[in-house]
């Protein structure tokens, strides 16, 4: 930087046969990588290489001194840096005197110019040092700082040195490997019995592939392949070693294949250990290249056998006579990643095109297989014929190997990166990159190219019938790579050819049988094709609308949701005891895997727009496999939306679907507690007034298959009977009228059902309607006596006030008051208002009405200041003042002497006596200023009766008798009552 001060830096570099075998620097920067010093003298080097001198190796030089010149030369180094040197200089004098000394021992004396022996290892520097720490510290970050992407950086690193050739490769993945053995995160996670985090999960799997490149590489020797399987044996016993599936504590046993000649080939499965992140690396080391075959399709296009006989299962050749390579696909697919890691790409190809020709031809074999037996496996309806061990979400991930190279081989412009690494990283970068029909390669039909077959292969694999695996992370690795293959494959444009392919391969996929994940006959627990489908509908509408249609609706089952599907006959004994108590325990995965079939059917929904066939062939699909009531409603307000949109008319047919889901909702969650219920059936009245007024009709004619009698009357019948529905509709008067009675034919029906929740609603919508109103008013009648409450009483009450049925309010009123009781201390209670106005409502009527409700108050109202307010209230005016229909009665005031005030004002006088006992009986010092006050309101109460003033003396002696022991409160009574 120009505002810095110039630093000169002292840079050493060794050379080695083209290698800089080691570097110093004083500036001390500590880093993996050269510094910017190292670099540029490294340039200088390289750029100008006569401006630095080349000299023979000092020890050369010094032969040719007489005695006098390394005299004078040993005098004048120690002259130019004798501080630094002299200590060193004089030892080494000393030294040398000595007859005895270790250095005299030696012949000759070691020279540092004069470079390593022939023999020696040769090997571009690397500092262990600083890998070491950076990986410590980018590990201790935990995912942190973008710590992660500094990992991935350095396994990329990695792969660049693979391809390079450079030995430093192995000799760095070693160090990283080390550094990740001993994170302190492995034992605590392990004692914790938790998992670790997603992407710390996938550097592991990263780790474990690049080990498996580095044993594989074609030419690396036996005592290198020796020493790394010792070590990776050394890691792989270490208790901490993270396992393949990610599945810590789970003992399920794991189903994945191993390698055809890896240590454990011949185990049962379910007895096998644990596959750890290196078995695959360990079992690899087994594996050679010296098969002459394999060597012949990796070293010529020009290798072919046109002598063909298809009578053996792993013919080297097919019937146009091309190479064909039989392995565990997995296995293969691996050699084709570390041939193109150890930089041999056109080797690579040529055997992942081997690989993708046997795949075709195995299909092909397969289909013809499914066809002969076709008839047997239907009639059974079930099948064990599947893969344990899926290629997309492999942990060697083949598919995307194949896709890889064949992508790889058809790029246009070849400078945009290099190797596999980068072409995983860039290709979403990279999205004006054109691909082309290269077909550069003898072993493909005619019209195929790389891009073809690259578009084959991951239509076969993404399409592969195969087992949900055990766990977590393996089912999350499944999805995540199936997503990540479809986007690459989202990138290229399709062309014809590249049509021709897509119907080439939803046709077989749809025949397949069991070997497809879309076939006829698939086994219960295979993992779902939506995602994969939803690609197939979207690529193949504008070109074959019929054969998209087909495989997507084929795509729509999720049998693990059927409790009818049989499991099959496959020998995993842990899954029996799994399906009684909880039917899918394994499927961690189930609710993204639900809302993908969702995306599925809303996709297919929203193509079908207009086309009356296909929307009901789409509406049986979702009626008939999804299974979840969130996701159909989610359906239902899609086809709602996509029916009533503002640019056009609305689509009747896809409004009916949406209506049809809505229904099914509603069943569905009529028995269930779902926290959407509400906002699920107020949507439903909207999609049926759309839909129009026989829809509103059929919904209230079937309210009890669909809605609770609370959500009939309060959001149904209110909703369909408001101005804004009526309007909405253009009903004429006729129109309105049968609506209504429909409305108020479900009121009633809901009323009887369930009168304490719906018998106010049931009132208010048939108020129109004398005879309705009457029966209405008859159901709340006869339930009062058994099963509705005071407060529903009054509810209805005030109602039946306000809408001019004082008598019929008082009748239900009294019947309120036998269901309530107030006790002496409730003088807060939300009743209490119900009560003064029952009182008020019954002193308006008349003395009759007055004297009848009062035994009612006395006898459930024990609560003396509220039985005090009653009774003031009726001495302040004449009963029936204000009588019926507004007539003035001219009476007299009521007497406190008769009945029915007397019995008021005793029970009164009762409930101030009864609650003063209780108080005193608890009652602490901050309270005594209080009670005072009540004793005040009491006196009053009592001065109401004739000989009242007798009686409160009386009271308060006797007060004064029983609790003289509470000297302070009584002292205070004294005070103010004498």
């Amino acid at each position: 930087m120009q505002s810095e001060p110039e630093t000169v830096c002292n840079v050493a570099i060794s050379f080695d046969r083209c290698k800089i075998t080691s570097v110093t620097c004083s500036c001390g920067n500590k880093d993996i990588f050269y510094c910017a010093h190292v670099v540029a003298l490294s340039l200088y080097r390289i750029r100008k290489p006569d401006q630095v001198k080349l000299h023979l190796p000092i020890s050369e030089t010094l032969f040719q001194m007489n005695r006098d010149q390394l005299q004078k030369f040993v005098q004048y180094l120690i002259t130019v840096h004798h501080t630094e040197v002299l200590p060193t200089a004089q030892k080494l004098a000393d030294e040398i005197l000595s007859q005895n000394s270790e250095i005299n021992q030696v012949h000759g004396a070691p020279d540092p110019t004069a470079g390593a022996s022939i023999d020696d290892e040769n090997c571009w520097h690397l500092d262990e040092e600083q890998v070491q720490e950076q990986v410590k510290l980018f590990l201790s970050q935990g995912g942190y700082h973008g710590s992660g992407k500094q990992l991935n950086l350095l396994f990329a690193k990695v792969r660049e040195m693979l391809k390079m050739r450079d030995s430093n490769g192995a000799r760095m993945l070693t160090l990283i490997t080390e550094q990740f053995m001993a994170d302190p995160r492995l034992s605590l996670w392990r004692q914790q019995g938790t998992t670790m985090t997603d992407k710390y999960r996938q550097l592991w799997d990263e780790l474990g592939a690049l080990w498996m490149c580095i044993v594989l590489n074609p030419h690396c020797k036996l005592e290198q392949k020796s020493s790394w399987l010792k070590q990776l044996k050394k890691w792989n016993s270490v208790d901490v070693c993270p396992w393949e599936d990610g599945n810590h504590g789970n003992e399920l046993p794991n189903l994945t294949n191993a390698l055809p000649q890896g240590a454990n080939a011949n185990q049962d499965s379910s007895n096998r250990p644990h596959r750890t992140v290196f078995t695959r690396a360990i079992e690899a080391c087994d594996l050679h290249w010296q098969d002459s075959h394999l060597q012949h399709i990796i070293s010529s296009d020009l290798y072919t056998n046109y002598c063909y006989h298809d009578d053996t299962e792993n013919l080297l050749f097919d019937s146009q006579g091309w190479p064909l390579w039989h392995e565990h696909v997995p296995t293969a697919c691996a050699r084709v990643d570390a041939l193109r890691s150890h930089g041999y790409p056109r080797e690579a190809l040529r055997l992942a095109i081997a690989i993708v020709n046997t795949l075709r031809r195995q299909q092909q074999k397969q289909l013809e297989m499914f066809r002969a037996q076709k008839k047997e496996l239907l009639h059974r309806g079930v099948t064990s014929i599947t893969n344990l061990e899926g290629w997309v979400g492999h942990p060697l991930d083949p598919i995307g190997t194949l896709f890889g190279s064949l992508m790889e081989a058809c790029r246009v412009d070849d400078d945009c990166f290099h190797g596999f690494s980068d072409f995983t990283e860039n290709l979403g970068q990279c999205k004006s990159l054109e691909y082309q029909h290269l077909p550069a390669h003898k072993f493909l039909e005619e019209g195929e190219s790389y891009l073809t077959l690259a578009v084959e292969v991951a239509l076969i694999g993404l399409g592969q019938q195969r087992i949900m695996p055990d766990g977590l992370y393996a089912q999350e690795k499944v999805c995540r790579n199936e997503e990540q293959l479809i986007s690459k494959l989202q990138e290229i444009e399709l062309d014809d050819t590249l049509v021709k392919i897509f119907r080439k391969q939803a046709v077989f996929l749809l025949e397949g049988g069991p070997y497809s994940g879309l076939g006829e006959v698939i086994h219960r627990e295979s993992v779902p094709m939506h995602t994969f489908a939803k690609y197939l509908f979207t690529s193949l509408l504008p070109h074959d609308a019929e054969l998209a249609y087909k495989t997507a609706l084929r795509a729509m089952r999720l049998l693990v949701l059927e409790s009818t599907a049989p499991s099959g006959d496959l020998s995993r004994p842990h899954h029996i005891a799994s399906v009684v108590p909880n039917r899918y325990p394994r499927w961690f995965t189930l609710s993204h895997i639900e809302s993908q079939q969702c995306e599925l059917a809303s996709t297919m929904l929203t193509a079908a727009k207009g086309d009356v066939r296909r929307l009901e062939t789409v509406l049986e699909s979702i009626q008939k496999n999804i299974h979840s009531s969130s996701h159909i409603f989610k359906l239902a307000q899609d086809a709602f939306k996509i029916a009533t949109l503002m640019d056009s008319l609305p689509d009747i047919t896809l409004l009916k679907v949406s209506l049809e889901l809505g229904l099914q909702v509603m069943r569905m969650t009529l028995s269930t507690l779902n926290w959407r219920r509400r906002e699920m059936v107020r949507w439903l009245v909207t999609c049926a007034t759309e839909v129009g007024v026989y829809a509103l009709d059929s919904i209230m004619q079937n309210w009890f298959t669909l809605f609770t009698p609370t959500e009939a009357t309060s959001i149904v019948a209110t909703t369909v009977m408001s101005n804004s529905t009526i309007v909405r509709l253009h009903l004429d008067c006729h129109q309105q009228e049968k609506l209504a009675g429909s409305a108020r034919t479900l009121a009633l029906q809901c009323a009887m059902k369930d009168p304490q929740n719906c018998a106010l609603s049931a009132l208010t919508l048939c108020e129109k309607d004398h005879i309705a109103f009457e029966t209405a008013y008859q159901i709340v009648l006869d339930a009062a006596t058994a099963g509705m409450s005071y407060s529903q009483l009054f509810t209805i009450a005030r109602y039946m006030e306000h809408r001019g049925y004082p008598m019929r309010a008082y009748k239900l009123a009294t019947l309120a008051m036998t269901h309530l009781n107030l006790s002496y201390n409730q003088d807060t209670h939300p009743a209490i208002n119900d009560v003064l106005w029952a009182c008020a409502l019954s002193h308006s009527l008349g003395k009759n009405e007055l004297a009848a409700i009062i035994p009612l108050v006395v006898k459930s109202v024990k609560c003396a200041t509220v039985l005090s307010d009653i009774l003031r209230r009726c001495t302040l005016t004449t009963p029936g003042m204000v009588g019926l229909h507004g007539r003035r009665n001219s009476g007299k005031l009521m007497s406190l002497d008769k009945a029915p005030l007397r019995q008021l004002l005793d029970a009164t006088i009762g409930a101030y006596i009864n609650t003063t006992h209780s108080r005193l009986t608890h009652i602490s010092p901050r309270h005594y200023s209080e009670f005072i006050e009540f004793l005040s309101k009491a006196r009053e109460t009592f001065l109401m009766a004739h000989d009242g003033h007798i009686q409160f003396t009386q009271f308060i002696d006797n007060l004064k008798q029983i609790y003289k022991g509470k000297k302070k409160l009584m002292m205070l009574v004294r005070e103010r009552f004498g």
